[in-house]
């Protein structure tokens, strides 16, 4: 395995309690420049898609009144919570991670609190499990303590897609240095593997839409929460909505609810909602959590 290089230290300012990386924006969720989708469908078809930014909510709405609040699970159905990691310093500099283990940095693990505060007001939460990669891990870690829950279950199988000989690179510098594996990395082919071990989407895809099939068909009737990594919220999305739009961004520790039955319809209930961030904010690149990032 490759080893982790640190990212060159980034001069901070410090503006309206934000913190900005010099070559990467970072903008807070109450600045309302982002919007999460509503999506209700099955694996056949897709319906009703929905974007709702956060200063038109409405108490009037009824597809927006779904954000930022659970209500009870339906018993055919197990609700998963799907959490991406929060920010870490190879995020912030555009260094490709995969399945190297970086670490969150102090704005992922702002992120982290924020997101664990939110879920710990709703209804029970009857699990946390996640990726066993560190970034993902310790958001899980911070999540289960504030939901009052003794232990994490780390599943390998949540991982990020393992990204080859582009893992431990910068991404701008990544074309010029492993041509192969970059060409790779951006063909439309769902069955192209990466130089160096990398999976093709079609393996991240069937891995990590398993791997939630598994988690719910333990949990019917209960809501469970699952941290894991950009790469593979887009590959679940892809499952539940297969002739949807473009899932856009996935935005460190934004939160993703899916429905699962034991007769295989995935609902997704609230896409990319970042609303409880608030001041930690995000990066607004999202890098990492884009089809052209890892």
């Amino acid at each position: 395995m490759r080893s982790i290089t640190p990212c060159p230290s980034k001069p901070f300012c410090k503006k309206k309690n934000l913190f900005h990386f010099s070559k990467q924006k970072r903008i807070s969720s109450r600045s309302r420049q982002n919007q999460f989708f509503i999506v209700q469908s099955t694996p056949f078809e897709m319906a009703n898609l929905s974007i709702c930014n956060s200063d038109s909510m409405r108490s009037s709405d009824p597809v927006c009144n779904d954000i930022g609040r659970f209500d009870s699970v339906p018993s055919d159905f197990a609700e998963i919570i799907v959490v991406r990691h929060g920010e870490t310093t190879w995020n912030a500099c555009g260094r490709i991670q995969g399945h190297l283990d970086a670490e969150l940095n102090d704005v992922g693990r702002q992120q982290a609190a924020a997101v664990a505060d939110r879920l710990s007001k709703e209804s029970k939460i009857s699990a946390v499990y996640s990726s066993d990669l560190k970034r993902a891990f310790e958001t899980a870690q911070i999540i289960a303590k504030s939901c009052d829950l003794l232990e994490v279950t780390q599943d390998s199988t949540l991982r990020e897609r393992h990204l080859g000989d582009l893992q431990g690179l910068v991404l701008r510098e990544a074309a010029k240095i492993k041509t192969k594996a970059y060409q790779a990395f951006l063909s439309p082919k769902t069955d192209q593997e990466i130089p160096g071990g990398g999976e093709s989407l079609d393996q991240l895809y069937h891995r990590c839409t398993s791997s939630l099939e598994r988690i719910a068909s333990k949990h019917k009737g209960e809501r469970v929460v699952v941290v894991t990594h950009g790469g593979v919220l887009r590959a679940l999305y892809k499952r539940a909505a297969p002739k949807g739009s473009s899932q856009g961004k996935v935005m460190n520790a934004s939160v993703n609810i899916f429905h699962l039955s034991d007769s295989g319809d995935w609902v997704i209930k609230t896409w990319g909602d970042v609303s409880h961030l608030g001041e930690s904010g995000f990066l607004k690149n999202a890098f990492g959590g884009d089809r052209t990032s890892g």
